[in-house]
């Protein structure tokens, strides 16, 4: 019996045919770009940018798909996919998944050894990258010994392949001589692998499926109501693809993708106003240079419906600034889960703001909202280990602290690299696997899961756990405390817990008097509450180490040693 054909990539055709001439990728236009056939020129606006519509992006992708068969792409094939963002990324991850290819997805922010490590896991047999990423696969072609598929986007010089131009011109000859080239998937073929970002142990490569695509955009689009025609100003790259597959426009503004933190706040609110943009998506970092610029200017952005941020708990500062600046007809989302599931839940800033965020600066967890309509989730008690089934993970009551399980159509099944987490990430449950979230927390009344901090990170002492996020968000709420870092050191079960405290912008010159002063209210702070009693030890930090995909997640793990070799046995110390 044949099953049906399923391609998230393929939605964009209906959208071409509806809307052809509507925007679907924008891009900053490099300087002296001129119009072209595929590529319109905007100008009138701060900045000149290059445009594509539907129709031609959808004419473009059927283009490199043929393409890429022709140079002998077959279902299934391993494909490293690393190019910048704008129109050619979008057009080929479009390519690659109607072609057939599992796409490797990879943050090249992550530094040259573990990309290059994390790329030799996944044993790719081709490279469609830009001039300097061909470069580094041609010197180290031994780490690579399937890749034979090269495309390279931009100057090819001494390595083989072809260029993004001739794979173009190969899919048009393909096309007219055999018409409309792509393979049919199902849904539970292969269709990327997406790494993650390491933030607990090493980076592992998830394997999605195209049904794993394919669900994620509609529960987006269902839950959110987006409806096409919209536009959005993408500071996450990959949602681009989700996009093309709901007919709404993607702006990719000026900056560097790889350092959301380090954007310039001005350029954001350019390519808003430029384009009406009704939609945002960006890290808690991004969104707070944002905000803060908004509140310094007294900007507004009115035509945004919509804001998303994701990747790590949102601060109540944060979301607040970024609600007052879109306006009392907007609402801000933060969309919960990991890179294996998602989405998982989601809750608005209205809901934090009006009545979840009090609970948290008491230390009651951050409250994540309701799950999505097609997950299931349960929390059950902690295990360090592998669950086997379900029938091992024994369930918790509401309101009892554990771990996070999921199940449903767009958590993903397996990882691709590193295959023993298999074992520790999932749990069998008959013809349906759940996938450990990793997240400790519990279930309220209403529904709404309430995230306590990673599984790995809690600090085990003599007298109890501690969980992260819910100590250290006592600790943020004092004004002069940009972020902390509960770290624990000495073996599990007897760790001393320690807060690493990073203070606000232009504090840390503080004299060391001010500084010894602040770790004393801190103390003070800590002593009020139950579950930071126990918490002695302060560190002032320079800048908190975070992850390179959203400049948000504490890298605890390098906090630990970094803290064990400062800690006195008798005083509080501030670090030099």
């Amino acid at each position: 019996m044949n099953q049906p054909e399923v391609n998230v990539a393929r939605r964009l055709a209906e959208h071409a045919r509806r809307s052809p001439d509507q925007l679907a990728v924008v891009e900053p236009a490099p300087h002296g770009s001129r119009a072209s056939t595929e590529r319109q020129l905007l100008l009138g606006r701060r900045h000149p940018w290059r445009a594509i519509t539907q129709r031609q992006l959808d004419a473009d992708a059927d283009r490199l798909a043929a393409g890429l068969i022709e140079l002998g792409v077959t279902p299934g094939m391993r494909l490293v996919l690393l190019v910048r963002p704008g129109i050619d990324f979008v057009a080929l991850v479009l390519a690659m998944l109607r072609s057939g290819a599992t796409v490797i997805l990879i943050d090249p922010g992550m530094g040259r050894r573990n990309l290059v490590r994390c790329l030799a896991e996944s044993e790719p047999e081709g490279f469609v990258a830009i001039s300097i990423v061909q470069a580094v696969r041609a010197m180290l072609r031994g780490r690579f010994p399937k890749s034979r598929i090269h495309v390279t986007v931009g100057r090819r010089w001494g390595w083989a392949g072809v260029t993004l131009d001739q794979l173009r011109l190969m899919g048009k000859r393909r096309l007219q001589a055999a018409g409309e080239s792509h393979v049919r998937t199902t849904a539970e073929d292969p269709a990327a692998i997406i790494f993650t970002t390491g933030s607990t142990g090493p980076p592992k490569g998830t394997l999605y499926s195209h049904a794993n695509f394919d669900h994620q955009v509609t529960e987006i689009r269902d839950q959110y109501a987006i409806e096409p025609g919209g536009v959005d100003i993408s500071g996450f790259p990959l949602f681009a693809l989700f996009n093309s597959a709901m007919g709404v426009t993607t702006v990719f503004p000026r900056m560097d993708f790889t350092r959301p933190a380090d954007v310039d706040p001005a350029e954001i609110v350019a390519a808003v106003e430029d384009f009406r943009a009704t939609q945002m998506f960006g890290s808690p970092a991004l969104c707070r240079r944002v905000g803060e610029y908004c509140r310094e200017k007294q900007q507004r952005l009115p035509t945004l419906q919509q804001v998303f941020s994701a990747g790590a708990p949102v601060p109540g500062r944060v979301l607040a600034m970024m609600q007052e600046a879109i306006g009392p007809e907007g609402t801000v989302h933060t969309p919960y889960g990991a890179t294996e599931a998602l989405p998982v839940a989601t809750i608005s800033a209205a809901e934090v703001l009006g009545e979840t965020q009090a609970i948290t600066d008491q230390g009651g967890g951050v409250c994540v909202g309701r799950k999505f309509p097609g997950i299931e989730w349960q929390v059950v008690r902690i295990v360090d280990g592998a669950i086997p089934s379900l029938a091992y993970a024994e369930p918790l009551s509401m309101g009892d602290v554990g771990e996070l399980i999921v199940c449903g159509p767009v958590v993903t099944r397996q990882y691709a690299t590193r295959r023993e987490f298999n074992d520790l990430g999932k749990i069998s449950d008959g013809p349906r696997l759940w996938h450990r979230m990793g997240d400790v927390g519990r279930l309220d009344e209403e529904g709404r899961f309430w995230f306590y901090g990673r599984l790995t990170h809690r600090v085990v002492t003599a007298g109890g756990t501690l969980f992260t996020i819910a100590c250290e968000a006592i600790f943020n709420t004092h004004p002069r405390v940009f972020r902390t870092a509960l770290v624990g050191v000495g073996p599990k079960g007897t760790q001393r817990p320690v807060i690493v405290v990073e203070l606000q912008p232009g504090r840390q010159k503080d004299s060391a008097a001010k500084q010894e002063a602040l770790l004393d209210e801190l103390r003070q702070l800590g002593s009020q509450h139950a579950i930071t009693r126990e918490v002695r030890d302060f560190l002032i930090h320079p800048k908190l180490p975070v992850d390179i995909r959203h400049n948000a997640k504490i890298f605890r793990e390098k906090l630990g040693p970094w803290a064990a070799g400062r800690i006195s046995d008798f005083r509080l110390q501030i670090s030099d």
